[in-house]
């Protein structure tokens, strides 16, 4: 999940609410990293 804050975007869990990455200052980024995020869980 992405979330905006006035310090940029923040990836963050969906059930634990981790904190997973960010700031970033672009949107891309942010989805660029819960891209990354979700195929870390899938290879495992």
């Amino acid at each position: 999940m992405i979330i905006k804050r006035k310090e940029g975007y923040y990836v963050i869990g969906r059930t634990s609410k981790k904190h997973l990455g960010g700031p970033y200052k672009k949107r891309e980024d942010a989805v660029n990293r819960l891209r990354q995020v979700e195929f870390f869980k899938k290879s495992r």
